[in-house]
């Protein structure tokens, strides 16, 4: 049998490039290897005031584009976190088995908190692990893609299914491993190279959607911070030039090595040139193949494959969730 592998990412705006290149491009690369399933984080996504219209259409948004970006649901299990219940209820469960104390080490609960009043900061923030940790136990995840801003919440969620077996005296849970892509890759911020991009980023010059005209795409890269070396260089040294450097070598397939001997002398106002146009270029496909899906005639399409994708999710929920609630002790249906 097939390795299972699951992962997700929440539907707060229109996927980033950092979320192809990163996610979605490997994705599909691995995806006839493994039992693949990819669900819109929705219920993760309202740890932030989320306005609901705009939700409902960045989800199905979300789903347009696994599938623009090449996943197909014939093979993969593509589904909408909240419509398979038993997320938030095994959630709610484990809570019980995780210490407030490790919760708080979270790096990531740290860094998003630190600009709120200690007042403000949602409870479900501060849990969002715990329902990560629901969202890969539920289905005996083998292999779960992380990066390393979410290399502690797997690790939390391989702790709290050892505590939980331990405390139940049975094997209820698979230990997941994290899936670390060789062709993987951190894109940072184009405008803080020391952060990772993002969609949420409040500075919309920081990230590129995959659904940004190419005009929009080639402007971005024109003002994408740099160094005044004037020098293509892949060093530490040049944060800005190395990521890049990092974003050109994915779609173009040409190694650090290549780009700086293409570049070689070359000023930065050319290489930004460069790298915009190819990424426009790498995303048209997708964007083609996303308007097509995002048509009147097709809502049905899209519809069924979200439906059949949570049918699928439930049955195998359900039945762990069901494990879950005998070693409990709660009386079962």
């Amino acid at each position: 049998m097939k390795k299972r592998i699951l992962s997700g990412i929440q539907p707060s705006g229109t996927l980033t490039l950092g979320n192809y290149l990163g996610a979605l491009r490997n994705w599909v690369k691995i995806q006839y290897d493994y039992d693949c399933m990819y669900f819109i984080a929705d219920l993760h996504s309202i740890t932030v005031a989320q306005e609901p219209k705009t939700l409902r259409e960045n989800t199905k948004k979300a789903v347009m584009q696994y599938i623009a970006c090449g996943l197909d649901p014939k093979v993969n299990t593509i589904f909408v976190q909240s419509h398979v219940h038993e997320h938030a209820e095994l959630g709610w469960i484990l809570n019980n088995s995780t210490y407030m104390g490790e919760l708080g080490r979270m790096t990531q609960f740290k860094d998003k908190s630190k600009s709120l009043k200690q007042d403000s900061i949602r409870v479900g923030l501060f849990d969002y692990p715990v329902l990560m940790a629901a969202d890969i136990l539920l289905y005996d995840s083998d292999l779960v893609p992380v990066g390393e801003d979410q290399r502690q919440h797997l690790e939390i969620a391989r702790d709290i299914a050892k505590r939980f077996n331990s405390q139940y005296h049975a094997e209820i849970f698979k230990i997941p491993e994290g899936y670390i892509s060789e062709a993987g890759a951190r894109i940072m911020s184009l405008q803080d190279p020391t952060k990772k991009m993002s969609k949420s980023d409040k500075n919309p010059n920081g990230y590129i959607s995959l659904l940004d005209p190419k005009d929009t795409i080639i402007s971005k890269f024109k003002k994408a911070v740099t160094d005044s070396e004037n020098v293509v260089r892949y060093s530490e040294s040049q944060p800005g030039i190395m990521n890049l450097i990092n974003i050109y070598s994915c779609v173009t397939d040409k190694t650090p090595e290549d780009i700086e001997r293409e570049f070689d002398g070359v000023g930065y106002g050319k290489f930004k040139m460069a790298v915009g146009e190819a990424v426009a270029d790498a995303l048209s496909e997708i964007q083609k193949k996303y308007e097509e899906l995002n048509s009147p005639e097709n809502e049905g399409i899209l519809k069924d494959i979200y439906a059949s994708g949570a049918e699928r999710a439930q049955e195998l929920a359900s039945k762990k969730l069901r494990q879950v609630y005998d070693a409990v002790g709660f009386i079962l249906k």
